[in-house]
């Protein structure tokens, strides 16, 4: 897909979900009786459209865009709320949610010790919810015809702190000698911390010499304009630009796996499918603009994710989301 592509799905997912809700007269909320599996009409507020106030997000440019689609859609039923969502990395977003900056933090890894940390220091509680899959992807250049698959091993000689590899010839010997560049995610980025986590063994090992950016589209630009471009990030952003870039499979010892949503959802492409998170505020959920965008989200969470090229949750963990909100309903209004 071309650049545009994320924008005109969320408008389709708007345009459904709202002519899905004007079919059944737009009165309150539907059960969750199915719980775990695709829910098939939109629910409104129990406010019937009269909520108002801003939800403030912000964190992983990864996460980002999910959240910016549900927040779309979610327009359509309560135009009164105003969900802002900031992209600053993982770890810029948890900075500004433990001082109490923001509602929601998007998390593209767990929360660090050091923030749940920083977190208590300010007194803030907050819910953990899985919203996502995705395949971190590894991408090549499309003139790129002689690499389809990488070992683990290869991606660490690459990537690892303090390489020299700079040509395709060092990688494997049957590859062209075609010189490397590398562009990736900054070091804020939860992506960043859980490929240097799972490819090079520890959280933030990783070469500094290359391309790094914030932003994904920066990194598809890099990639896209160099004959020996490798790069990495969430699979949606390959989904976004796969006319333009090829994804490269990953053998980590069992053979050649391609990222996908089937093999992100059943843990066959090992080791960079990864869960995608939205932290919560618990103080913020006594406020009922925030209460009902996050079981909007949940609720309506397979529609949103599949229009915006991410990988579904499983209906376990759908499940295990629900059953989180209700708790921390219960705790709100306790």
């Amino acid at each position: 897909m071309h650049a545009d592509a994320r924008t005109i799905a969320r408008a389709a997912l708007l345009l459904l979900l709202l002519v899905t809700l004007a079919g059944c007269g737009g009165d309150g909320r539907d059960s969750d009786d199915a719980a775990g599996g695709e829910t098939t009409t939109a629910p409104t507020s129990e406010s019937g459209g009269d909520l108002s106030g801003r939800i403030q997000a912000d964190g992983s440019s990864t996460v980002g865009p999910y959240t910016t689609a549900a927040a779309e859609a979610f327009r359509g039923v309560e135009p009164g709320v105003q969900v802002t969502v900031g992209v600053s990395g993982t770890g810029g977003g948890f900075e500004r949610f433990c001082r109490g900056e923001t509602d929601l933090s998007n998390a593209s890894r767990a929360i660090k010790d050091e923030e749940i940390a920083a977190c208590k220091k300010e007194g803030i509680e907050y819910v953990e919810f899985q919203v996502a899959n995705d395949a971190l992807t590894v991408v090549a250049n499309t003139e790129n015809d002689w690499a389809t698959c990488l070992t683990v091993e290869q991606l660490k000689k690459i990537w690892k702190t303090g390489s020299k590899v700079g040509n395709w010839n060092q990688v494997d010997a049957s590859f062209p000698d075609q010189e490397l560049k590398l562009f990736g995610p900054g070091t804020d980025s939860g992506t960043f911390d859980y490929f240097t986590d799972e490819i090079n063994g520890e959280e933030g090992a990783s070469r500094s010499d290359y391309g790094a950016s914030e932003d994904d589209n920066v990194i598809v630009q890099g990639v896209t304009g160099e004959k020996g471009g490798l790069g990495y990030f969430g699979f949606s952003y390959f989904e976004e630009n796969q006319d333009s870039l090829k994804a490269l499979e990953i053998d980590a010892g069992e053979g050649c796996i391609a990222p996908s949503v089937e093999t992100a959802q059943d843990g066959t492409y090992k080791p960079l499918s990864r869960p995608l998170f939205v932290y919560a505020k618990k103080a913020s959920f006594k406020r009922p603009e925030v209460e009902a965008f996050i079981k909007y989200l949940l609720d309506n969470e397979t529609q949103i994710a599949e229009s915006s090229q991410y990988v579904p949750l499983t209906d376990e963990q759908l499940t295990k989301a629900k059953s989180d909100y209700e708790a921390a309903i219960e705790e709100a209004k306790a």
